[in-house]
This record gives structure tokens, sequence and C-alpha cells, in this order.
């Protein structure tokens, strides 16, 4: 009776072990972190967001661990808030926004855009490039300083090549001076100045007789600028201006940091370089490891020299 009670009892031992291996282990999934990459307004955000989605999962095929999002506020500082809040940890800028997210969200300058640009008549691949004074070529005007009191239009008064450089140049020829407290003003030698609203609108301007001076820059489409360099002569030159670049949050830590990084800079591989030129920069060729001081520096000291401050309000 004894060992019947014990094969009983080994019998519903082994059943119930052989019962159990066929229940499912549960798999712990590991949560994936979060990181928000914030983009400055280049289109539409539905445009952008449509276009962001390849950008997007070749991140995350690079950071298996990271929950990669591209978001597109609707104004600069929108970008500039997203990072000084942490609703952002990284984004896309431009050079004078990029300066504005060091100095009001403590962001840091890490990656630099080298893209296919035209420095005279070169086109090479940089991370800064030059803007140009011009006139037409049967302009009786050779210097900058013959243009007092003439006309002249600027691309864009948030334009880095198309307005506070130029600006900056005519305070370093003595043509303007920087009031104590208040920016430069370009009518304070011009008798008008306007804002076109692009290169190629101020290049009309000035083929129509609008005004008498304008200005180009070296990363606009090839095809303008040797289109508006064989029809002009250039006064003055000046740069170099940095190019776009990628901010990283004060809290982007180790070891997301890096990954991103260095998930960025695949993007610069002739395989994936398509990608970021669909996406953002047609002219984009690679991201380059910079600093915020060897990148922006250039244009700080154009900052002080005009005394420019960014229009957007930054609550």
């Amino acid at each position: 009776m004894f060992k019947r009670v014990l094969v009983l009892v080994g019998l519903m031992v082994a059943l119930t072990l052989i019962g159990s291996s066929c229940v499912p282990a549960k798999v712990e999934t590991a949560k994936k972190e979060k990181l928000v990459l914030a983009v400055q307004p280049t289109a539409t955000p539905e445009k952008l967001s449509a276009e962001a989605k390849d950008i997007e999962a070749f991140l995350e095929a690079e950071m298996p661990n990271v929950d990669i999002e591209i978001v597109f506020p609707t104004f600069y500082g929108g970008v500039i808030e997203a990072l000084r809040f942490g609703h952002a940890q990284a984004a896309f800028l431009s050079a004078w926004p990029a300066a504005l997210a060091l100095k009001n969200a403590g962001a840091e300058v890490v990656l630099a855009e080298v893209r296919e640009v035209v420095i005279g008549e070169e086109k090479v691949e940089r991370p800064y490039y030059f803007s140009y004074w011009v006139v037409l070529k049967d302009s009786p005007y050779t210097s900058l300083e013959q243009l007092r009191g003439k006309k002249a239009a600027f691309s864009s008064l948030l334009s880095t090549s198309g307005y506070v450089a130029p600006l900056a140049r005519l305070v370093e020829l003595g043509f303007l001076k920087k009031p104590e407290g208040k920016a430069a003003d370009p009518n304070q030698f011009f008798s008008q100045s306007t804002f076109a609203g692009g290169y190629a609108q101020a290049w009309e301007a000035l083929k129509q007789g609008q005004v008498d001076v304008t200005v180009i820059a070296g990363d606009v489409s090839e095809k303008l600028y040797r289109e508006v360099l064989a029809s002009t002569r250039v006064l003055e030159q000046q740069g170099p201006i940095p190019s776009h670049a990628v901010v990283f949050s004060k809290d982007l830590a180790e070891p997301m940091r890096s990954q991103l990084k260095n998930a960025l800079l695949e993007l610069g591989k002739p395989e994936n370089r398509e990608l970021m030129r669909k996406f953002i920069s047609g002219i984009f060729i690679s991201f380059s490891e910079t600093t915020s001081q060897e990148h922006l520096g250039s244009l700080t000291k154009f900052l002080e020299m005009t005394g420019l401050t960014y229009t957007e309000t930054l609550k």
C-alpha cells in the first residue's frame, strides 16, 4: 500500500512538471526610452511629419532601445522652448536659433551640417559659407560707400547670411554705428531697406531696378547663385557664416547622448545621405563634430557688432 501511494505521488509530481512546462514563459519586454528631436519650421508640420518617418525609422534602427519622435513646433522659438523645458532632447536648428538655444536653454552645439556650397566660384563641401553684397554689372556703383542714401534689399529679417552678416559688414566698414543699447539700423545708411522674403525675391527686386544693391549667399541653389554672380558685380564679402547645427539639451545624458550623435553621423554615409536631403536640406553632405564656440564664433561676433536680437518672443 505504501509503495502504491509513492507511485501515485510521483505520478502527480511528474504530471505537474509536464503541465508547467507547457505554459509559455512570460517574456519581460523592456520599456524603450523616449527621445524627442525638434526641428525648426521650414514647411508645414503636416508635410514635414510625413517626410520625417524615414529619418525616425533610420535612427530607431541605429538606436534599437530608443523610441524616436520628431516634432515640428510652429515657430522658431518653440524649438528653443522645447529644449528649455525638457520637451525635446535635441534639435536641428539654423545658426541664429542655435545661438539662442545656447543662451536661453543651456543647450550645446554638437554637430555642424557640412553642405555643398559655393565659395567664390568654387563648389566645396563645408560647414560654413559666405554672402556677398552685389550690384548689377552696369551699375555705376563700385563700392558700398557709394550706396549711402540708396535702396537695398535683404533676404529675410531672420537670415544670418542675408541680414545679420551683411549688416555687421556695414558696421565693420564704419558706414553704420550701433547706438548704445539698440541695434544697428540699415536705414541710417540706406534711404530704404526692404526684406524681400528670400534670395530669389531680392534678386528679382535688383533686376527690376526696385533697389540698387542686394545680397546673395553661397548656400542657395547653385543655379540661382551662378545666375546672380554672372549678372552682378561683388562689392563686399562677409563670413564665414555657420551652417545649420544639431544641438543637444543639457539634460541628454549618456549613453543616449553618444548613441544619438553616432546615429546622426551615420546619415552622412553616401547610402544614407538622401534621407536628410529629402527631409531638411537638399545640399546636405554629412554632419561633423564641433563645439558651440567653434561653430558659432563668427555669428557671435556679428551679433555683438550689430546688437541685433531675435524678433520672436521666448515665453
